[in-house]
């Protein structure tokens, strides 16, 4: 019996939609995780915003840069996490005319649960896929992706 011919190539227009599948797959189920426990109203911006902030807040002007996008962008997603709770805004100890926009508990734990669901999602990926694949796949995408791959300008990114 012959050896089956190998699968003819894929077209390159595949990979990347691939990959932003897999990626949408996985923020998709990370955000019915996170309505099923308190933050039905966070979306996929939302948290890149929110680890833009990070733990030493930012200025409206600094998380715009961080996000790729304007200050005032970046001032109306500070409203609203600010009215969903999740930030605050609060005088800069260093500079008394700026003001710094804060995460809140609220905004913590949403970090916290998003960082346990896409640590119990890549779980699943393992248990699906097997801790070898999981880990070359992870290792494949280091090794093409750039050095600054872990950007959270994604939403400026799409939008511009």
């Amino acid at each position: 019996m012959a050896d089956a011919a190998p699968p003819p190539p894929s077209p390159g227009f595949e990979l990347p939609l691939l990959l932003f599948a897999g990626f949408r797959s996985l923020v998709d189920r990370l955000h019915q995780d996170l309505a099923a426990h308190g933050h039905p109203d966070v979306r996929p911006a939302y948290g890149f915003a929110l680890q833009a902030i990070g733990r030493d807040g930012a200025s409206a002007s600094e998380l715009g840069r961080r996000l790729g996008v304007s200050k005032q962008a970046a001032g109306k997603t500070v409203e609203k996490l600010e009215g969903l709770g999740y930030v605050e805004r609060a005088a800069d100890p260093g500079d008394g005319r700026r003001k710094l926009v804060r995460l809140t508990p609220r905004g913590v734990d949403v970090l916290v649960g998003s960082a346990e669901g896409f640590d119990r999602l890549r779980a699943e990926w393992v248990r699906a896929l097997g801790a070898e694949r999981v880990a070359a796949l992870e290792a494949d995408l280091r090794a093409m992706a750039p050095g600054n791959a872990f950007r959270l300008d994604a939403e400026g990114w799409f939008a511009g």
